[in-house]
């Protein structure tokens, strides 16, 4: 595709998109290369920094494979198998998505506090994380056509044979998608591997800025990091392929015929019943024990209305600046794919990586240096939430353009229409479901944010996230609870919403 025939104010808008999230990068690189090569050598090749690497490693090997395993497997039975109840487990298993991360780690701790460590790290990262893929492979099983996998049962392969056939290829976008989610989370971790006392790359650079942002040490540990991220990014382009996986129309327009599981039935119900207890029933069931002990009316009176009232309008004003920093993007990347739009695509990713506290600071340098009017405001939280959490919205962006007919946009283009009205009447009401959906990921997202708003949120202005840390890190587990229950329950509708989603995306 030549550079005269894309559309060129959905390519600027991508490209300026692009250039907001590479904003750290001016602060990190350059000071780990005023370091020197040969001192930066010395540096990251110390044995401290190769454990740290071995660490945050060890995390991505066991967490995303984990992550994969139970997501598919927990939507193939609630889509496509005659699974007892299959609603209210589609509903429990997204519900996760509702529990912070780090609070799940605040309940582990509490209720087990000898397992910390790898295995506490890697068991409660892949328990809050699955559903990045359970949501998307979902979402898909719902709404593929039946019809290819019963031409493969009727040339004579086996049911497990023709899934792997037809089913599996067409769920690469969704898996591949997720798989990159949950490996970006990994890589900027900071308050479950703090709470698990699990020494990473993310937790060692926050000790470093505690020292000083000037440190050059911190900027080198951010570089490795963003490293990590770019070899990430090319992994999950190299599985994603190219192979397109939508048709023109929605095919059969019916539900594959549910597999019965027969003697499999208990197992299956036995195993979701296990993750479910381990990823929502033990959270739930610690915030709720030390909120019984709460001092509820003090806490009103000391402003948790107030906090709750902030923190959901910069959920929704992060919300809404990330999915639409990520559309000009993902529809360049789908409709006119070529090496500059995967560039600028990938690009984008680049920020997220970063721990929060590092993007925090950068911006504020930046800010103080060559923006200072813009210190200190929510403008400049909301920019710090668009580049962590973009590509949030880009994966759900892109599986939704994916199965949305480009021969349409290209109809529509024949009859005169160009690439921005093509984006607004044909492109946008089509995958509509899909942009709600990577709304909803990034209000939860922002909703609990910790390191970079406590950076640069302005002062007066507090979060939930802010005030559960605070409380927990000073061992006030009690004092800790409201806000973890405030935000337990902001993040319930939008996790219903995505449940519907499910429900709808066909």
């Amino acid at each position: 595709m030549s550079a005269s025939s894309r559309p060129r104010g959905v390519a600027l808008a991508a490209a300026l998109v692009a250039a907001l999230t590479v904003l750290p990068l001016l602060v990190i690189l350059p000071s780990a290369v005023s370091v020197g090569a040969e001192s930066a050598a010395a540096y990251l090749l110390r044995p401290r920094v190769g454990q740290l690497l071995a660490h945050t490693g060890m995390l991505v090997v066991v967490t995303v494979p984990a992550s994969i395993i139970i997501g598919v497997l927990a939507a193939w039975l609630v889509e496509r198998t005659a699974l007892p109840w299959a609603g209210l487990w589609r509903t429990l298993l997204l519900a996760p998505l509702a529990v912070p991360a780090f609070v799940s780690a605040y309940a582990w701790v509490t209720v087990a506090p000898w397992l910390t460590g790898f295995t506490g790290a890697a068991l409660v990262t892949t328990l809050s994380y699955y559903p990045f893929v359970f949501l998307p492979a979902a979402a898909m099983l719902r709404t593929l056509d039946p019809g290819d996998e019963e031409a493969a049962r009727s040339l004579g392969l086996s049911p497990t044979a023709a899934v792997v056939r037809t089913v599996l290829p067409r769920l690469r976008p969704a898996l591949s998608g997720g798989a990159l989610l949950v490996t970006l989370h990994l890589l900027a971790e900071f308050g479950v591997l703090q709470m698990m006392r699990f020494q990473t790359l993310t937790t060692a650079i926050m000790q470093q800025y505690a020292v000083g942002f000037s440190d050059a040490a911190g900027s080198l540990l951010a570089s490795v990091l963003l490293t990590l991220c770019l070899l990430a990014l090319v992994l999950e382009l190299l599985a994603r392929g190219r192979r397109r996986v939508s048709k023109i129309g929605l095919g059969a327009q019916r539900r594959a015929v549910p597999v019965a599981l027969g003697p499999w039935t208990a197992p299956a119900l036995f195993f979701l019943a296990v993750l479910v207890v381990l990823a929502l029933v033990v959270p739930l069931g610690t915030v709720g024990r030390w909120l019984a002990r709460a001092d509820i009316a003090g806490d009103l009176a000391s402003g948790l209305v107030q906090v709750t009232l902030s923190t959901l309008g910069l959920a929704l004003l992060g919300a809404l600046a990330a999915t639409a920093a990520a559309l000009p993007g993902a529809w360049l990347l789908n409709r006119h794919r070529s090496g500059l739009t995967l560039l600028l695509e990938r690009v984008t990713f680049l920020g997220s990586a970063l721990p929060g506290v590092v993007v925090g600071l950068a911006l504020v340098t930046l800010a103080v240096t060559w923006a200072r009017p813009v210190y200190q405001t929510v403008a400049l939280v909301i920019m710090a939430y668009a580049i962590l959490f973009v590509p949030r919205a880009m994966v759900s962006l892109r599986a939704g353009l994916a199965a949305s007919p480009p021969e349409l946009s290209e109809a529509s283009r024949s009859l005169g229409q160009g690439g921005t009205a093509t984006l607004v009447r044909v492109v946008l009401p089509l995958m509509a479901p899909s942009v709600l959906t990577g709304f909803v990921l990034v209000a939860l997202a922002v909703g609990t944010e910790l390191t970079a708003t406590l950076l640069l949120a302005p002062t007066g202005v507090d979060t939930l996230a802010l005030a559960f840390w605070r409380a927990a890190s000073e061992l006030d587990y009690a004092g800790a609870a409201p806000y973890a229950a405030m935000m337990i329950a902001l993040s319930v509708p939008l996790t219903l919403l995505l449940r519907r989603q499910i429900l709808e995306e066909r």
